[in-house]
């Protein structure tokens, strides 16, 4: 399963500012089980969003939903036009998640709720497509729901690289380019300033693995 942490409520509320109609979507599998994304966390959170709003003095329009699981097209085709009435969906899945969601509603904009921080092994038949790692560290908000760690082959959190030609990726040229994708989907949304955003590097010799985490509820048992 995928185990998720929800993002600093600060940060959550930053993300939300210049928005009026707001979804928080939720998903009742992977994140309901490690207690951050079910139908009872995304009630909870959209109620504290409403009351901080509320003394802030804004007035804005907060709804909620869940659905089975967002990284299954049959189970998010049914809440897609729902979606379509609001500036902004808050998504409480995994990073897979979010990114299905963005894939299927472009060009709305989809925001991360959660820092996807690992994913636990259930071997069976079937074929997967990779679209998260797991980073902890979320950057879907600010590239249009497409992870650059994830579907660049080099991983760079700010790109292009030199080597992109046409749109494809030099290191197998079957393959699009991670940051033309990026373009074109913050293009779409209107968002090209996103691209000019800077983000850290990323310490790769100060990996902490094998992640365990606990509940808040649980610590100290």
């Amino acid at each position: 399963m995928i185990v998720a942490q929800r993002k600093p409520f600060d940060e959550i509320k930053s993300m939300l500012e210049d928005y009026q109609k707001i979804f928080i979507l939720g998903c009742d599998t992977c994140v309901s089980v490690c207690m951050v994304g079910g139908k009872k966390e995304v009630g909870i959170l959209a109620s504290q969003l409403r009351m901080t709003m509320k003394k802030d003095g804004k007035t804005v329009q907060i709804d909620e939903d869940t659905v089975e699981r967002q990284c299954n097209r049959e189970y998010m085709e049914l809440i897609l036009n729902k979606l379509q009435d609001y500036d902004v969906v808050l998504s409480m899945a995994c990073g897979a998640g979010v990114q299905l969601l963005a894939d299927l509603s472009e060009p709305l904009q989809i925001l991360p709720g959660v820092n996807t921080r690992f994913i636990g092994m259930t071997p069976r038949d079937g074929t997967w497509e990779e679209r998260c790692r797991a980073c902890g560290d979320c950057v879907l908000g600010e590239t249009g729901g497409i992870c650059p760690v994830t579907v660049c082959a080099k991983g760079i959190l700010n790109g292009p690289c030199g080597g992109t030609n046409h749109g494809k990726c030099e290191v197998d040229s079957e393959k699009d380019c991670a940051w033309t994708l990026i373009y074109r989907r913050l293009e779409k949304m209107g968002k090209l300033d996103n691209i000019r955003k800077d983000f850290p590097p990323v310490g790769h010799l100060a990996q902490n693995h094998p992640a365990k985490q606990i509940h808040e509820v649980y610590k100290g048992d």
